[in-house]
């Protein structure tokens, strides 16, 4: 009887096996396909639980009528959202069209740290950052956020009516359900997606807007031309896990190589910001983080990979937000949950991922 059980449960498991193949593989096509459309829906999402969250912190601090909460809420986060993407975009034009004119300067500047590092460091300097096209570089990297400034009407829009729906979306949910049960078990979904993200996009933006002020400051003090632009990307690519930070300081750090005919501002910013950026990264942001999101290092670079993939260097910044929604989804969902076991830091997922300190 045990052999036949077992046979039968490996029948059933292939099946499923495939099943799961193919639906994995038509919702990355899906994703990859429709991200014209996705990637401004997302943000507006997510743009809605920041707004959610100022508001709730407004009504706790000033008892404020909710829908006054609300206004504020949208006017704060539009305001900065619209500000950060003014800053990139009006400057992305300017930096790209005079990028040209650093080239050779750019080619002279790394030839300056060539006697401060080892002879095979040299020679890969030589072999490839010269060689770097940097007008390709800045294009790729400021022309995400050009287009993102053209979308911000459609993101705004779609804010505006998430946050009109906000309350009846959620009796929607309930009425749709088969059963009291299951609406019952979507809300807690829901909850605990929002619990989650609330606390993870307001931690996160007030520790990459500290960064970036501080590093501003250091910018602004050294002379460095765009620093407006380094300040706002810093602020930015905070959100992006492991490599933002790096990329945070090394474009600036070699800006002052090509601007300075002194290599003193290059080590500031390497060493001063470097240093913030180290101090913040691994010790301020995982205090005020704690295990909240309990992921796992492993899936935090995975998932940085993947929606890069998908979705560019917009996924890159959606990458964590992204996978904790699917972490928490998973967890509860009975078939799906030893996934989100094995994508979890510790295995432990608790009775409500909402609830996690």
């Amino acid at each position: 009887m045990n052999s036949e059980q077992r046979e039968t449960r490996a029948r059933l498991s292939l099946p499923m096996a495939r099943d799961t193949m193919i639906v994995g593989t038509l919702a990355v096509l899906a994703l990859y396909a429709g991200s014209s459309f996705l990637i401004p829906l997302t943000i507006a999402l997510l743009v809605n639980v920041l707004i959610i969250a100022v508001s709730d912190r407004f009504v706790a601090v000033t008892h404020a009528p909710v829908w006054i909460a609300n206004l504020a809420g949208v006017i704060v986060v539009l305001a900065g959202l619209f500000m950060i993407m003014y800053v990139l975009g009006s400057q992305a034009t300017q930096f790209v069209r005079e990028i040209n004119t650093f080239e050779d300067q750019f080619d002279n500047a790394v030839l300056k740290i060539t006697g401060l590092v080892g002879n095979d460091v040299t020679k890969f300097i030589r072999d490839n950052l010269i060689s770097i096209d940097l007008s390709m570089v800045a294009r790729a990297a400021l022309g995400s956020a050009t287009s993102l400034l053209n979308q911000f009407l459609l993101i705004s829009l779609y804010v505006a009516f998430l946050m009109a729906e906000r309350l009846a979306f959620r009796n929607k949910i309930r009425l749709a359900a088969p059963s009291p049960e299951i609406g019952a078990d979507l809300s807690t979904v829901m909850d605990a997606i929002s619990v989650s993200l609330q606390r993870y996009i307001g931690v996160k933006s007030f520790i990459s807007a500290l960064t970036a002020l501080i590093s501003y400051g250091v910018f602004r003090v050294l002379g460095l031309e765009y620093a407006e632009t380094w300040g706002v990307l810093t602020f930015a690519l905070n959100f992006i896990p492991s490599i933002g930070s790096i990329i945070a300081v090394i474009f600036p750090a070699l800006i002052s190589l090509v601007q300075f005919d002194s290599i003193v501002p290059f080590l500031v910013i390497v060493f001063g910001c470097g240093t913030l950026q180290f101090f913040i990264g691994n010790f301020l942001d995982p205090a005020m983080l704690g295990r909240s999101l309990n992921m796992s290092t492993f899936l935090v670079i995975l998932a940085l990979t993947f929606w890069t993939t998908v979705w560019g260097i917009i996924g890159a910044f959606l990458s964590v937000p992204l996978t904790v929604c699917i972490l928490i989804i998973f967890s509860h969902v009975p078939a799906l949950r030893p996934v989100a076991i094995l994508m979890s830091l510790d295995g432990s997922l608790g009775e409500d991922n909402g609830n996690r300190n």
